[in-house]
C-alpha cells in the first residue's frame, strides 16, 4: 500500500490535458519577463525618433502659450493636447509590452483558453491561509532567489557602467553630439549584456519549472491504473479507440490490394480481393468492402493492373463468408479456381 502511495509514475497524457484545462500550466515569469525586456528595448530604441520628436513637439507647444492668460475652457484644451502627445508616446511601447507577453505565454505553453482559473474561491481569499503562505519557506526561497539575480544583475550592469567611467577625461574632449552619441551606445551595451544575464537566469528558471510541473503532476501506480480503468469505460473513449482501429485495418487492408491476384466484384455492390500463394493451402481474402469501399477496392485495382472479375454468387457468398486475411473455405475451392485459372490464363502464367 506504501508503495501504491508514492508519486513515482509520470503524468499521463489526459492528467496533463486535465490540469491544463484548469489552467495549470508550467509558466517562468523569468522567461515571461526576458522577452518583454527584450521587446522592450528594442521598440524604445527603434521608436526613439518618433517618441523624441513627440516630446519636442509637446514643449513646443508648452512655450508657446508663454504670456497667454489662464481660463478653465483653455486649461482643459492644455490636458487634451497633453494627453494626445503622451497617448502617442505610450501606446506604441504599451502594445509592443503587450504582444510580447503573448508571445512569451504561447512559446512556453501554447494557446490556452479556459475559465477555470479565474472562476472565485473563497479558499485563496483565505486570511490566516494567506499568512501562512506570505512567511513560508517557498516563499523565502523565492525572495532569496529574486535579491540574488537582482543584485547579480546589477552589479554586472555596475561592472561595465565602472568600466565606461574611466573614459570620461576623453568623452569631455568631445563635441556634444558626440558625447550623446557615446552615451547613447554605452546605455545601449549596458542594457544588453543585464539583459543577457537575465536570460541566462531565465533558462535557469524554465528548467527548474518545468521539471517542478512535472513532478507536481506525479501519479502513484493506483491514480494510473484508476485512470485506465476509467478511460476503458468510457463510452467516447471506446468509440473513438474502436474507430481508430478499424480506420488503420481498413488501411491495411487497401494497402494489399495492389498485390492482389484477382478481385471479384458484384459488380456494384461488393468487392472481394484475393491472392494465392503456392506455399498455403488456399486462396487468402485480403480485402473486401461494399458500396463504397468496393468502390475504391476496384479503383486500387484499375491503377495497379490487378484483374478484375465479374462474379455475383461467388462476390456475395466471399464477402459473407470469409474474413480479412483468412483463406477461402473448401466449399468455393472450385468456384476461385475456375477465376483463378482465367486470370492466371489472361496474364500467361
Amino acid at each position: 500500500m506504501a508503495d501504491d502511495a508514492e508519486k513515482t509514475e509520470e503524468p499521463t497524457p489526459k492528467k496533463i490535458e486535465d490540469a491544463r484545462k484548469e489552467g495549470n500550466v508550467p509558466k517562468s515569469q523569468d522567461a515571461s519577463g526576458v522577452i518583454t525586456l527584450f521587446v522592450a528595448i528594442l521598440a524604445v530604441l527603434m521608436l526613439f525618433p518618433f517618441m523624441a520628436k513627440q516630446v519636442i513637439l509637446l514643449f513646443k507647444y508648452y512655450f508657446s502659450l508663454i504670456g497667454m492668460p489662464l481660463d478653465k475652457s483653455f486649461m482643459i484644451d492644455i490636458a487634451i493636447v497633453t494627453f494626445e502627445h503622451l497617448m502617442l508616446i505610450i501606446l506604441p511601447l504599451a502594445i509592443a509590452v503587450a504582444i510580447a507577453g503573448v508571445i512569451a505565454a504561447l512559446a512556453q505553453f501554447g494557446f490556452l483558453f479556459t475559465l477555470d482559473a479565474i472562476q472565485p474561491k473563497f479558499s485563496k481569499i483565505d486570511p490566516i491561509k494567506g499568512t501562512k503562505n506570505l512567511f513560508s519557506l517557498k516563499k523565502i526561497i523565492e525572495g532569496v532567489k529574486i535579491t540574488f539575480k537582482s543584485f547579480t544583475t546589477l552589479g554586472v550592469g555596475f561592472m561595465f557602467f565602472f568600466i565606461f567611467i574611466k573614459e570620461l577625461p576623453t568623452v569631455a574632449l568631445f563635441s556634444l553630439p558626440d558625447q550623446l552619441e557615446w552615451l547613447v551606445e554605452k546605455m545601449i551595451i549596458i542594457a544588453f549584456v543585464m539583459l543577457f544575464v537575465i536570460f541566462i537566469f531565465a533558462i535557469i528558471d524554465i528548467i527548474i519549472v518545468r521539471k517542478q510541473y512535472f513532478d507536481g503532476l506525479k501519479m502513484s501506480k493506483q491514480e494510473v491504473k484508476d485512470e485506465m480503468k476509467n478511460m476503458e469505460g468510457d463510452p467516447l473513449i471506446k468509440s473513438k479507440i474502436k474507430q481508430k482501429q478499424m480506420e488503420m485495418s481498413r488501411q491495411r487492408m487497401m494497402s494489399s490490394v495492389p498485390d492482389a491476384d484477382v478481385v471479384i466484384t458484384n459488380p456494384t455492390h461488393y468487392a472481394v480481393a484475393l491472392k494465392y500463394d503456392e506455399n498455403k493451402a488456399a486462396p487468402v481474402v485480403v480485402a473486401k468492402g461494399m458500396d463504397v469501399l468496393a468502390g475504391k477496392i476496384k479503383k486500387i485495382a484499375r491503377e495497379n493492373n490487378v484483374h478484375i472479375v465479374q462474379n455475383p454468387p461467388l462476390a456475395r457468398s466471399l464477402y459473407h463468408d470469409v474474413e480479412v486475411e483468412k483463406p477461402i473455405p473448401e466449399a468455393l475451392f472450385e468456384a476461385v479456381a475456375e477465376v483463378l485459372a482465367y486470370v492466371y490464363k489472361m496474364n500467361k502464367k
